[in-house]
């Protein structure tokens, strides 16, 4: 008995350690630059109501809803919307999985969602330049075109940010598993499953449009992953629900899927390799102006679709995945061979979209418009010295044509890679050997989603409903 107890002593204690360990490791990835929580900016859940008599149901028959925080001033009449992203369903099964978490039924979604990045509402973070109006009598010119220029121009004369923390910004969430597309019902045999993510998109924006939103002088529709091929979907439906005066443009970030073949050629003939990438071919379609933001070696592509785990069941690519300095020469070939054929794919669109604009950044990252570190920041990502915030704003006001294309990896010392130190692999190591499950609650806080991309792939991780403060638990 006292054995047992002793060994049941000493394996707390690595737990604690453990616990300790992860602690630390996540303080050490965060960024040197924390805003505090005054910043932080958090809105309340609003169901649609009427959604179940336009028969828009989450994957349970849940209501759909979103997350709107009111524009003011200048912004009072502007709109940006974006799409919430979280993967796809494969099959009826991992649908009905999907219904029974946040994924799949706003029952299980927190009822607050911060909004940063795109969606912050401080004007430092989604900024416009407060110094801009100072010394206008050096500039020797009238106070009306002055007063232009302050809104547009800093005193050295370089384009700064009017960008949107004023506007009214909408987070619309993800309940139906299929990037807001589809109109059917399932009988899986024990439940329905509702497979309407067109008509939860219609019921929002109808539930919107009495809001001010059909009223808009100006209007963003973006989504991020899943969200971002969203955008691809729905943009030009978009502005069919607003003033045919208004400026309606539409953003996809990390929303540019390949088809790509890479190491999962022997998965063809399992016919478990998805064939059918529509926003490659939506995009042909779309007269809505247009801004495609994605990584050159997309993390989510890289580890699911280049280089998914069926496809290496040996661990091959574990290290290269984990640290793409650990690549062996035939694994950085394939990389990039992936940045050439993503490059080629947006080649028609590069050449021919006259009102579109891109941003390939060759880092190793997933969603960065909703990122404040990744969209405005000392040390944000950039190509040609410009940040992705920077970028947008530039396209979106017309001040300049974006095609921002960054060289090949490793050469950009800016990114902000969703991949971890050497102290965080050795904690996934330990988690390895003393832990069976991990669930890791809040992902959005102290960098947890920068750790949770790289544990799926070598362990069970279940991102269940969130939690007022960051927590993880082990057993």
């Amino acid at each position: 008995m006292l054995v047992k107890r002793e060994r049941i002593t000493a394996t707390m204690m690595h737990v604690n350690a453990v616990l300790v360990a992860i602690t630390v490791a996540l303080l050490a990835c965060a960024r040197q630059r924390i805003y505090s929580d005054e910043r932080r900016l958090a809105v309340n859940m609003t169901f649609v109501r009427d959604g179940s008599a336009l028969g828009a149901f989450c994957l349970d028959g849940s209501l759909p809803a979103y997350h709107l925080h009111r524009g003011f001033g200048a912004g009072a009449r502007n709109w940006l919307l974006q799409f919430e992203g979280g993967g796809w369903y494969n099959d009826v099964k991992s649908c009905s999985d999907r219904a029974n978490t946040r994924r799949g039924s706003t029952r299980y979604m927190s009822k607050w969602k911060v909004f940063s990045g795109i969606l912050s509402n401080n004007a430092s973070l989604n900024p416009v330049d407060k110094n801009l109006c100072m010394n206008v009598e050096s500039r020797k010119m009238s106070f009306l075109k002055a007063l232009e220029l302050c809104i547009l121009v800093s005193l050295d004369f370089t384009l700064v940010l009017l960008i949107f923390y004023n506007w009214n910004r909408v987070k619309l969430r993800y309940c139906d598993g299929a990037s807001f597309a589809g109109d059917a019902v399932v009988n899986n045999g024990t439940s329905l499953l509702y497979f309407r993510g067109q008509k939860i998109w219609e019921a929002i924006i109808l539930d919107l449009l009495p809001k001010g939103l059909g009223q808009a002088r100006k209007a963003l529709l973006s989504g991020c992953s899943a969200g971002g091929l969203a955008s691809f979907l729905h943009c030009n439906n978009f502005t069919k629900y607003l003033p045919s005066n208004a400026s309606v443009k539409c953003l996809s970030d990390a929303g540019f899927f390949l088809d790509e073949q890479g190491v999962e050629k022997n998965l063809e003939e399992n016919g478990t390799k998805n064939s059918i990438y529509p926003e490659l071919y939506a995009l042909k379609f779309i007269t809505t102006p247009f801004f495609i933001l994605n990584s050159a070696y997309d993390v989510y592509q890289f580890h699911h679709i280049l280089v998914p785990p069926l496809a290496d069941p040996r661990g091959h690519w574990n290290r290269c995945k984990l640290n793409p300095a650990e690549c062996n020469p035939d694994q950085l070939n394939t990389l990039q061979e992936f940045r050439r054929d993503m490059i080629v794919a947006m080649g028609l669109f590069y050449k021919y979209s006259r009102r579109g604009g891109i941003f390939l950044n060759s880092c190793f990252a997933h969603c960065q418009s909703e990122s404040q570190d990744t969209w405005f920041g000392d040390d944000s990502p950039r190509v040609h010295n410009k940040t992705i915030a920077e970028a947008v704003g530039d396209w979106y006001f017309s001040r300049r044509v974006t095609r921002e294309i960054d060289c090949p990896y490793p050469c950009d010392t800016t990114c902000h890679n969703l991949i971890p130190s050497t102290q965080v692999v050795n904690v996934i190591m330990i988690l390895r050997r003393y832990c069976r499950e991990i669930l890791i609650y809040n992902r959005d806080i102290f960098y947890i989603s920068f750790i949770h991309h790289m544990i799926k792939d070598i362990h069970t991780v279940h991102c269940i409903r969130d939690s007022p403060v960051p927590y993880l638990f082990i057993y």
